[in-house]
């Protein structure tokens, strides 16, 4: 008796309404983001960047020590705003809220956007309108890619981004609710921001690049198993994707990249990586599967399979939620001791 009762403080019904609407925010977030477009001023990642930008200013040195500060002093608050707010918020506004901030940190329908509108460019034979959209997915130099470059660009985009953009977000989201959202957005924010290789953020930007890294390594690779599973969906064979995600994922320069792109190869049965332009750097990556190099169907194919993954992730971080929340863990181990 005296367990069971346990069991009852724990797992309050307060409690479980709140669990539960954190859970239902992150279905309705991932669905808001489908049908509800983005604004074009005002959108809450872009001024966040605007502040960071500002901050980044006034502490930069060319240092590590100095660019963690500022990824600490960049991202903590806005976990901890977004700890404050969940922890302020009743019960019954949780979906709500969890929805409103999925909603703002999770870009699934723009990155499909953007890659549909590159696919109709280079089926209507129009290059130019191609090379200029590439820009709003990769930072490659369009001007040097042909019709197979700018789809292999955007393939590989595609593949990477449905991890950064989508699952990464609903991962965190899972485990640790609006702060899991707005912080993981607000690392990854930075590491688009400064977490690159140049002279100016080889060492600046080495710590935001390096928390991305973190942030992004479970993501990444529950990305490229979902990828796997989901190849059917793009007339693929799930073997075929889960031999070249194990097989390939690994070479890849990035930590995380390379497992969504080796998945999404093997899915399409299409070949990625190789060489890319940045400005006057060149950048020699290794092959990632085993087909063909990728046209503007299979763009469709990329967008169709990140999809198929972006819906499987929010159904399985709604589930996530509810199981691997405190009380419920608490409250199945007391129920397993009476």
């Amino acid at each position: 008796m005296c367990r069971g009762s346990t069991v009852d403080l724990v797992i309050t019904p307060h409690r479980r309404q709140r669990v539960r609407g954190i859970a239902r925010g992150l279905l309705i977030g991932t669905v808001l983001d489908r049908f509800v477009p983005e604004p074009r001023r005002g959108h809450p990642v872009a001024l966040y960047g605007t502040v960071a930008a500002a901050l980044e200013r006034r502490m930069y040195r060319d240092s590590r020590r100095r660019g963690a500060a500022f990824a600490a002093l960049a991202a903590a608050p806005v976990a901890a705003a977004g700890a404050a707010a969940q922890r302020a918020a009743p019960a019954r506004a949780q979906a709500a809220l969890t929805g409103a901030v999925t909603w703002s940190v999770v870009g699934g329908a723009a990155l499909e956007r953007e890659a549909e509108l590159i696919a109709a460019d280079l089926e209507a034979g129009d290059l130019a309108s191609a090379r200029q959209r590439l820009p709003h997915l990769c930072g490659r130099d369009p001007e040097s890619l042909d019709e197979k470059g700018i789809a292999r660009a955007v393939v590989e985009s595609v593949a990477e981004n449905t991890s950064d953009a989508v699952v990464a977000p609903l991962v965190w989201g899972a485990l640790l609710g609006i702060p899991g959202l707005a912080g993981y957005r607000a690392v990854n924010t930075l590491d688009a921001m400064v977490g690159h290789r140049s002279p100016r953020y080889e060492r600046f930007g080495w710590a935001c690049a390096r928390l991305d890294d973190v942030a992004n390594w479970l993501p990444a690779r529950a990305t490229a198993v979902l990828a796997a599973l989901s190849a059917p969906v793009v007339s693929g064979s799930p073997l075929r994707a889960w031999r070249s995600f194990l097989r390939d994922g690994r070479h890849h320069p990035s930590p995380n990249a390379g497992w969504c792109e080796a998945a999404f190869a093997g899915a399409l049965d299409k070949r990625l990586g190789g060489r890319n332009m940045y400005g006057s750097r060149v950048d020699e990556r290794p092959e990632l599967g085993e087909g063909g190099p990728p046209d503007a169907g299979d763009i469709r194919r990329a967008v169709r399979l990140a999809r198929t993954v972006n819906t499987a992730a929010a159904v399985l971080a709604a589930a996530a939620a509810v199981r691997l929340s405190p009380g419920q863990r608490s409250g199945s181990a007391e129920a397993g001791a009476v």
